[in-house]
């Protein structure tokens, strides 16, 4: 039922005008009144007796990557930089559409392709090149048909697909993920109501790897868990296992029946090779464990806004990734029905056409190139200025678009409030949205900070 209002024509004291209206000059014309010639319209008041229904709502807090670029907006200052949000950048600090993608879509055009809609798993020719870019087109897994592959909403829609996967078919496993990881995976399983807890991952006093902790917490793991690993590029420390301890992970993951779960947002945007970046997922598949993984596109074809990606789901027969593959459409169908065509046919386009496809490669090797000259850049200039004697080599060592300062939150927030630098409070920056002409600056806000920052 609608909140009741009770409205009042008028209020007390112009009632009383209305009773005299001779006494204080006041006159009546119909519904109007007249003071001193002048025409009043009808006084009426309204009085909500029933409060809002969602009162109860309370104000949700910022996004702690995207608020950052909110912030940075608001600030008026000309030497900002923001190093929060993972959006690659050219050296004047511009977003940069590829080539490539320009050329897909003016193929598209020419087609005169039609926006129907999608299957609920995506675009045909999207999945094959996918699955063929991340296994490799003559992985046994791809020719046997023994990978589900379904087109989803990026790498967030992919995740989620997942996670709402592992609640409903292994409702009494965990999920175990790094310690740090990406702002949104814990929000993505709590969302789906899938348990998670944490394994040691980075390690404050090397700015480095904390390899025994990761080991020690995936072997005291439940048997059957799944193990949320960044297959390249880990997000936000930067910090890779080598293929030495991957294939440690790999014994230790296999030896207690886990699952491997790979978050794969940076293939061939990390080290610039797309098989490289890929080293970690096809290793785990040659061992032949059945694993997940989500893919994106956001990165390595700059398709932030066209939200491609997909969730991989490798299995032991072609029976099993057939079956698998209807549970993930019936998923899907309620959460979003089918997926977004333009983004698709950009992939499917460059991916599929050996041209395009060696000029993305290309682009790539530019892209990743400029981020490497900015992390060399940054670091020579921190060596250089810091007098302390600080070994800042961990800049180095670490890969893709992040770099895992070691700032604190109170160092963070001073880079910010004093340098105008915005960044996440974890100390993570993003490389892809510095300048080599803007290195110098970020080396002195980071020496100053560090040193001046309790």
């Amino acid at each position: 039922m609608a909140s009741s209002v009770a409205p009042l024509a008028l209020s007390a004291s112009a009632a009383a005008i209305r009773e005299n209206p001779k006494r204080i000059g006041v006159g009546k014309r119909g519904d109007n009144l007249f003071f001193k010639g002048k025409a009043f319209g009808r006084v009426r008041m309204a009085v909500a007796v029933n409060v809002s229904r969602f009162e109860s709502v309370t104000m949700a807090p910022p996004d702690p990557i995207l608020g950052v670029s909110e912030a940075f907006k608001a600030d008026t200052s000309d030497v900002k930089l923001n190093l929060g949000v993972g959006a690659y950048r050219t050296e004047e600090l511009q977003p940069y559409v590829l080539n490539v993608v320009r050329k897909a879509e003016n193929l598209m055009l020419e087609r005169g392709e039609n926006k129907e809609y999608l299957p609920i798993e995506g675009l045909a020719a999207f999945n094959k090149v996918t699955a063929d870019l991340l296994f490799g087109a003559n992985n046994i897994v791809v020719q046997e048909g023994k990978v589900a592959t379904v087109q989803s909403l990026s790498g967030t829609g992919s995740l989620r697909l997942a996670a709402a996967f592992i609640q409903r078919y292994f409702p009494d496993a965990k999920v175990l993920i790094s310690s740090p990881t990406w702002g949104n995976h814990k929000n993505i399983f709590n969302d789906a109501r899938v348990p998670w807890s944490e394994y040691r991952y980075y390690d404050p006093r090397t700015v480095g790897l904390d390899f025994d902790g990761m080991l020690a917490d995936i072997k005291a793991a439940p048997d059957g868990s799944f193990v949320l690993l960044h297959g390249c590029a880990h997000n936000p420390t930067g910090i890779d296992p080598t293929p030495e301890q991957w294939n440690k992970l790999a014994d230790i993951i296999q030896d207690k029946n886990h699952i491997p779960f790979f978050d794969v947002a940076y293939q061939g945007f990390a080290s610039g090779s797309l098989d490289t970046d890929a080293y970690s997922v096809r290793l785990f598949v040659e061992r032949g464990l059945e694993l997940l993984v989500a893919q994106s596109y956001s990165k390595n074809l700059g398709l932030y806004a066209e939200r491609i990606g997909a969730i991989n789901v490798v299995c032991s027969s072609s029976d099993a990734a057939a079956r698998v593959k209807s549970q993930l459409k019936r998923l899907a169908r309620p959460m979003y029905s089918n997926p977004p065509v333009h983004g698709a046919r950009i992939v499917a386009n460059v991916v599929g056409d050996p041209t395009l496809f060696n000029e993305w490669k290309q682009e790539m090797e530019l892209m990743a190139g400029r981020i490497k000259n900015v992390r060399q850049r940054l670091f020579d200039y921190l060596s250089r200025k810091d007098k302390s004697g600080k070994d800042w080599s961990f800049i180095l060592k670490q890969i893709g678009m992040f770099s895992f300062t070691g700032l604190n939150k109170a160092q963070s927030e001073h880079m910010t409030n004093k340098w105008h630098v915005y960044m996440t409070k974890d100390g993570r920056i993003s490389l892809a949205g510095l300048s080599l002409s803007k290195c110098e600056y970020l080396a002195d806000a980071i020496i100053d900070s560090f040193h001046n920052v309790s």
